[in-house]
C-alpha cells in the first residue's frame, strides 16, 4: 500500500463487474501509488465483494461499496461520485478494474489535476501488440465523432477510461441525463464536460490487454455496445446543433487568448 498521506481532495475510483483475479491485483497496484482508493462492486457474482472487504479490513485507505445488482459502469461511477462529494472530495481518478490501466501513472495524473483543478485530465492510450486491431481501429470512428461534437476541443481519446474528473461538474452532467450509465459513459462524459467549458488535458498512458489465460476479462459486446455508441453519438449530435453558436464563440475566444 502507499506510504503517502491520504489526499483530502483526490481519490481513485474503480468500478468493477466480475473482473475475477485481476480486481485485487488492480486494487493493490492502485493502493501502491495513491490513498484513498474506493471500489464500487457493481452487482458482481464472482466473490469480488468478499475478497475486497477482507482486504479493506487491514487497509484504512481502501473503501468498498457494493451495489446489489449490475447497473453499468456509469451508474457505478455515479454512485462513487455521490459518496465522494458527501465526503468532501473534489476530484476522482476513474480507472478500470481489469488491469489494463497503468497504476504507476496515478501520481502524474493527480498532480496535473491538482495544478489544473478546473480541467478534465484524459489518458491518451499507447497501445502495444496485445491490443485487438479491431477495437483499436473502431475507436477512431468514435473519436472522430467526439472531435466534431466538441469542435476539436482536444479529446485525445473518447473511450479510454483512465481519467481524473471534477466530481461536481460530472455529477451535474449526469443528473440531467438518463443515459451515460453503461458503456456509453466514457465518451459522453468527455463530450458533455467539454460542452460545459471544462478543458481537456491529455497525458499519454500505456494500456495492456490481457489474454484470458492471463486472467483478462472483457464484457465488451461488439454488436450491443457499438449500437449503444451509435445511439449515443446520435443523441450528442442532436445536442450539438443548438450548442453550435456557443461552441463557436468559445472556440474563437480560446484561439484569441493563445
Amino acid at each position: 500500500m502507499s506510504d503517502a498521506a491520504p489526499s483530502s481532495t483526490h481519490l481513485v475510483l474503480i468500478p468493477s463487474y466480475n473482473t475475477g483475479t485481476m480486481l485485487p491485483k488492480t486494487v493493490k497496484a492502485a493502493r501502491q501509488f495513491w490513498c484513498p482508493v474506493w471500489v464500487v462492486v457493481d452487482g458482481s457474482t464472482d466473490d469480488s465483494a468478499q475478497i475486497l472487504k477482507s482486504m479493506a479490513e487491514s487497509d484504512s485507505g481502501l473503501k468498498i461499496f457494493v451495489l446489489p445488482d449490475n447497473q453499468g459502469k456509469g451508474a457505478a461511477v455515479l454512485h462513487g461520485l455521490h459518496a465522494a462529494a458527501a465526503a468532501g472530495y473534489s476530484h476522482a481518478l476513474v480507472m478500470d478494474a481489469d488491469g489494463q490501466h497503468p497504476a504507476d501513472k496515478i501520481p502524474e495524473f493527480m498532480a496535473c489535476s491538482q495544478q489544473r483543478p478546473d480541467a478534465l485530465i484524459l489518458g491518451c492510450p499507447v497501445f502495444d501488440s496485445s491490443a485487438p486491431l479491431l477495437r483499436v481501429g473502431g475507436r477512431k470512428l468514435s473519436n472522430a465523432w467526439a472531435d466534431l461534437e466538441t469542435l476539436w476541443m482536444g479529446i485525445g481519446d473518447s473511450l479510454f477510461g483512465f481519467r481524473v474528473y471534477p466530481v461536481q461538474a460530472l455529477r451535474q452532467v449526469m443528473a440531467n441525463n438518463y443515459w451515460m450509465r453503461r458503456f456509453d459513459f466514457d465518451p459522453e462524459a468527455a463530450v458533455r464536460l467539454c460542452w460545459r467549458g471544462v478543458r481537456p488535458i491529455n497525458i499519454a498512458a500505456p494500456v495492456k490487454y490481457f489474454r484470458p489465460e492471463e486472467g483478462g476479462v472483457s464484457h465488451f459486446n461488439y454488436l450491443r455496445d457499438n449500437l449503444l455508441l451509435s445511439w449515443m453519438h446520435l443523441r450528442l449530435m442532436c445536442g450539438f446543433v443548438p450548442r453550435l453558436p456557443l461552441l463557436l464563440w468559445r472556440r474563437c475566444f480560446h484561439e484569441q487568448r493563445k
